[in-house]
């Protein structure tokens, strides 16, 4: 019993990133072990955000729906600042490394140990974006996508590999409830105008307009709110942010 509890213990303390290395790409196309459910309905929410899943919930309530995906969360820095920025909204971060997903976990299980009845709200599964992304999500379920420093991919014959391609658009523009927002940021260049030029020809997006964008609280975080973007900072490449907005469905003829 003793043990069982030390090794809690343990598992709730600040996890230390020199035991989660690991090669900072992965193919997405690769073949994978990944565990994910075979549609949205069959995934298992409440084990993740079991504060959001009361069982004592009065029968015919409406179960509580992931609303924000961090797609490629990395170390959890933007899930952490989502949660106290929302209390209220779960956030889930997609990340297709082992190791990374696992640090990230371990962080908002300490997290939610050493301050309790916080950070409840958010969560990391190891997943791929790229191939099951509405494995996890129904039609129209969220209201904001994130994709921070996503990897640029720079070899002409890996841009099939970008996150951001006129295919996945189309899965994004599924998951997405009209009105719904799409957060880019990166400090590549090249990849900007890449991204872009993709949502700008995508019939399903537009930009957000600069009006609205200077009201949103999430803009001045976004840049310096992972490890990426502060090791960009420190390198001195200024991150471009770009944030676009689901058009409404078309209408059927």
């Amino acid at each position: 019993m003793a043990a069982a509890e030390e090794k809690e213990e343990e598992a709730a303390l600040p996890p230390q990133k020199r035991f989660y290395r690991q090669r900072a790409h992965s193919n997405p196309l690769a073949d994978h072990t990944l565990c994910y459910p075979s549609r949205p309905q069959d995934m298992d929410w409440a084990s993740l955000f079991p504060s959001f899943f009361p069982p004592e919930a009065p029968p015919g309530t409406p179960p509580a729906r992931v609303e924000f995906a961090d797609v490629g969360c990395g170390y959890g820095g933007l899930l952490v600042a989502l949660s106290e920025l929302f209390p209220r909204s779960l956030a889930l971060g997609l990340e297709l490394r082992g190791k990374v997903a696992a640090f990230t976990r371990a962080r908002i299980r300490a997290l939610q140990a050493a301050q309790p009845g916080r950070f409840g709200n958010v969560a990391c599964v190891r997943g791929n974006a790229m191939k099951h992304l509405p494995h996890f999500f129904l039609r129209g379920q969220l209201s904001k996508l994130f994709f921070l420093f996503p990897d640029p991919h720079f070899k002409r014959t890996k841009h099939k590999w970008r996150i951001i391609s006129p295919a996945m658009l189309a899965e994004y523009g599924f998951v997405l409830r009209p009105g719904g927002l799409v957060y880019t940021v990166t400090d590549v260049p090249e990849l900007h105008q890449w991204m872009l030029q993709h949502f700008g020809e995508h019939p399903l997006f537009e930009p957000l307009p600069p009006g609205q964008l200077a009201a949103d609280p999430l803009l001045p975080l976004l840049p310096a709110v992972t490890e990426e973007g502060q090791r960009a900072r420190r390198a001195g490449r200024p991150p471009s942010t770009a944030v676009f907005r689901r058009r409404p469905d078309p209408p059927v003829l």
